[in-house]
């Protein structure tokens, strides 16, 4: 994780708001300190730590978390996986200064260990193990969202009726402005940032945005993104930016890269069919896609 989270509490005093968002980070620093895999004694480490040689034992919340991102692989048809860190960079890495791509069978092979499917659950006993040496799990494409949606359920609980938790630029809130309006968000051109081409109201939902407007690479006049498709080895290619919109802080950020590398038909078909989820996507061409269940103002 590692991210920078920011809190908005709309309180009754300042005492309750700057008690709400100092129990919202001291919540936010508990998760990082369970999942984070940049800190040696977290049970993710362990995991890793352990791959192919034997069983971990986790806390429930760890276990539930991997249970619910193992059912997002499947929905995307592994475009999301929690072992991407498994990628064998020493065959490949990827560089904004590359000028050729990898053929492809060096880019299956730095990928051959990447499959959610090898992650181990023992629920009964509490245990988790990744079943090949060298594999590894993190929770960098999840965790900061589920991270934000503790803080914002904590906040509420301590009374706070609105709010915004910033996640790194993702957002989750609830309630309403000072003056009753609902939170608005600008949704932002990806080649000119401080340029909004859109208004959307976010009031008690979730926004997370994937894109590769920042770290990319231009080989044969295509663009490609940092962002590797799990299932080739290769950067994906195509597509801006993706907002994924829906009540899940937790949802929105893993949806956000996979709808990314699944490309503009298959994502769109996939947010579709999915209950109380939205996306605006925008292509390198700067065309914009939205889901059915969005109007853009």
């Amino acid at each position: 994780m590692g991210n920078r989270f920011e809190f908005t509490a709309i309180a009754k005093s300042k005492q309750s708001g700057d008690d709400a968002i100092d129990a919202a980070i001291a919540e936010v620093q508990r998760i990082e300190s369970l999942l984070s895999s940049f800190k040696e004694d977290s049970q993710v480490n362990e995991i890793n730590k352990f791959a192919g040689i034997k069983t971990v034992p986790v806390d429930r919340e760890v276990i539930e978390l991997i249970n619910r991102s193992t059912k997002i692989s499947t929905v995307t048809q592994g475009a999301f996986d929690i072992t991407y860190g498994s990628i064998d960079k020493s065959l490949w890495n990827f560089d904004i200064h590359m000028t050729a791509l990898p053929d492809q069978q060096t880019a299956l092979k730095a990928v051959e260990r990447i499959n959610y499917k090898n992650v181990l659950v023992d629920e009964d006993a509490g245990t988790v193990m990744l079943k090949m040496e060298g594999m590894r799990i993190g929770f960098g494409g999840i965790g900061k969202g589920y991270a934000a949606d503790q803080a914002k359920k904590l906040m509420q609980n301590m009374g706070i009726e609105s709010g915004i938790v910033n996640a790194a630029g993702d957002l989750i809130t609830w309630g309403t402005q000072l003056d009753g309006s609902p939170w608005t968000i600008g949704i932002a051109n990806p080649d000119q940032k401080q340029d909004a081409f859109s208004a959307l109201s976010i009031s008690n939902m979730a926004i997370a945005t994937s894109g590769n407007y920042e770290k990319y690479a231009v080989i044969d006049g295509k663009k490609y993104s940092h962002t590797i498709n799990p299932k080739t080895g290769l950067p994906v290619h195509g597509i801006k930016s993706v907002s994924i919109i829906c009540p899940s802080g937790e949802l929105a950020d893993a949806l956000a890269t996979p709808i990314l590398v699944m490309g503009v038909s298959v994502g769109l078909d996939l947010i579709n069919q999915l209950n109380n989820v939205a996306c605006v996507i925008i292509d390198d061409d700067n065309r914009i896609y939205t889901s059915n269940n969005i109007n853009l103002t």
